[in-house]
């Protein structure tokens, strides 16, 4: 596949790694940290795989099915911690999470397939 055909996942990733970011800044300034802490976590560790994603989808790596299957892992992950929670930022976050979720999950059935 090429950067193109990725286009759509890593838009969908780019999206969900600014949502997450912004959570997870926003969960930092909210008055009750200990109640946010597991949201604030897995903000960040799917900000970052989907950081992560981006990248083999740029470059091409063979391991791109696997990433994003681990991303769309993680981005349902956090959907669900992000949904105990009825903070603006966090309902932003679960939106593109499970958005990003379905874009790698199909970037992953396709590549298995060409594979």
């Amino acid at each position: 596949m090429t950067q193109i055909q990725y286009q759509d996942c890593i838009d969908s990733c780019l999206k969900c790694m600014n949502a997450c970011n912004v959570s997870y800044v926003s969960s930092l300034k909210e008055y009750d940290l200990a109640e946010l802490r597991e949201c604030i976590r897995m903000d960040r560790e799917c900000a970052d795989i989907c950081a992560y994603a981006i990248q083999a989808m740029i470059r091409q790596s063979p391991f791109v099915a696997d990433i994003c299957r681990l991303c769309a892992e993680i981005c349902e992950a956090t959907a669900r911690v992000s949904g105990r929670y009825k903070l603006t930022h966090c309902q932003e976050c679960i939106n593109a999470c499970l958005k990003c979720a379905d874009a790698c999950r199909q970037i992953s059935k396709a590549v298995a397939v060409l594979a």
